[in-house]
């Protein structure tokens, strides 16, 4: 009883002292946060019904956040109903992020629409100067430890397997995995 008391004290003061990273006051929608969520940029948020970060019984839980970051002010995060996300999540878009409804995400994911830096040599230190939207469809299933990068959509009931890296678009009701990532099977 006095550990599960110290437990929740722990995370409500880690929220709480989380919260204080955020500065983005363009969120729309509300969201259920089990793990600590930082929220920056000075671009839009919106969040649909029932958006849930961390899981209690799961790694990384006790030691990281999910963050969010819409940088620039024309960036959009929006995140549908019923998306479900681990623990160590990690958005962040220079353009467009979209996850459309009951989208599942494993633990420590990373997903952005940017190379956040120009390839160029000489360019190096500027920003990418092609952010390229990403669009998650309905119903997909995101591993643990999955990267999608830029320009990529994943059509609707995919599932990506754990450790990919995602880099280009796969259509909908297939499995995908491996570094870069290309189809496993179809679902049946």
């Amino acid at each position: 009883m006095i550990k599960r008391i110290a437990a929740n004290l722990y995370m409500r003061l880690r929220k709480l002292i989380y919260s204080s990273f955020s500065n983005n006051t363009d969120v729309e929608g509300t969201y259920i946060a089990l793990q600590p969520v930082v929220i920056r940029g000075k671009g839009k948020i919106c969040l649909d019904e029932n958006v849930k970060f961390g899981v209690t019984n799961s790694p990384f839980f006790y030691n990281t956040y999910a963050y969010l970051e819409a940088r620039h002010e024309n960036a959009v995060i929006k995140i549908g109903k019923n998306v479900n996300c681990n623990n160590s999540i990690s958005i962040t878009a220079e353009k467009s992020i979209i996850i459309k409804d009951d989208v599942l995400i494993g633990y420590n994911c990373q997903i952005s629409d940017s190379n956040f830096h120009d390839l160029h040599p000489e360019k190096r230190l500027e920003t990418d100067p092609k952010p390229e939207r990403v669009t998650i469809e309905n119903n997909v299933f995101i591993g643990n430890n999955v990267t999608i990068l830029k320009g990529v959509t994943i059509g609707e009931n995919t599932v990506i397997a754990a450790g990919s890296i995602v880099t280009k678009s796969f259509p909908s009701n297939v499995i995908i995995g491996g570094c870069p990532a290309s189809v496993i099977n179809a679902l049946d």
